[in-house]
């Protein structure tokens, strides 16, 4: 008997396609632009696109020419945190970890091949302030996404990222030969740390939170890349700890 699984409803992919474009753009799209991104035909475009600003999912500009997420799209992702039993734990655990290292940390989420950041707590000394919570970037540029995709094997880490893989700075890894070996050594080290790939000026360590497995979710530190050897180290244990104690404490609750 056939186990193949049935057809995308297409009005409901294109709905889904068409939020996520307009959530990853960081300006609001004319119908001709999210035409061109996602290639559907302008008659369904426009009808999805009145459908979308009547039910507040898309806003549009004093023009109506352009189109940008809208407030119904906040209130999915909010009760998507709120009903995360992971997450208060998690969230105590990054206000522990910046207390005692001092820069900005982060619980975040493998989402295919991006990671998806859930919660940040930023160095009270940080004076700008990037908000992080709800963004999500590729999974290979970033210390969370590459030590949850170590995760993984190589063939499922090379099933799962696109190619070619994209660069966000001169620094990031786009070859899957040389991104493999990385991994490899997360596995051994049981850390991941990446210098200026994804952000210019800065690094990051991180390590899995081993509640799942495979585990899904990591934490990290973001810190100024010219840090000394020791204090990384400092950094590094400190993170260990803490996300070790996080890990026992979830599978204590009996969270999975």
């Amino acid at each position: 008997m056939s186990m193949e699984q049935p057809p995308l409803v297409k009005s409901a992919e294109r709905t889904v396609r068409i939020l996520e474009t307009l959530a990853e753009s960081h300006d609001h799209l004319t119908l001709s632009e999210l035409q061109q991104r996602t290639g559907f035909p302008r008659s369904s475009l426009h009808a999805l696109m009145r459908t979308l600003v009547e039910l507040n999912w898309v806003e549009t500009d004093s023009a109506r020419s352009a189109f940008g997420i809208g407030p119904h799209a906040l209130l999915t992702g909010t009760a998507y945190l709120d009903k995360d039993p992971a997450l208060p734990f998690a969230q105590d655990c990054l206000e522990d970890l910046r207390d005692e290292i001092g820069q900005t940390v982060h619980f975040a989420r493998r989402d295919g091949a991006h990671v998806l950041y859930l919660a940040t707590r930023e160095s009270r000394e940080a004076d700008h302030v990037i908000p992080r919570v709800g963004r999500r970037l590729p999974a290979h540029v970033t210390a969370l996404g590459q030590v949850l995709l170590a995760q993984l094997t190589d063939d499922e880490v090379v099933a799962l990222l696109p190619a070619p893989l994209v660069a966000l700075t001169e620094h990031t890894i786009t070859d899957l030969t040389k991104l493999t070996g990385e991994l490899d050594q997360v596995r051994t080290r049981g850390w991941s740390y990446e210098r200026e790939q994804g952000t210019p000026g800065v690094a990051c360590v991180a390590v899995a939170v081993d509640y799942r497995i495979p585990a899904t979710d990591a934490i990290s530190c973001s810190m100024p890349a010219g840090l000394p050897p020791a204090e990384v180290e400092r950094i590094t244990e400190s993170i260990i700890k803490h996300t070790r104690k996080l890990a026992a404490t979830l599978r204590r609750e009996g969270i999975r």
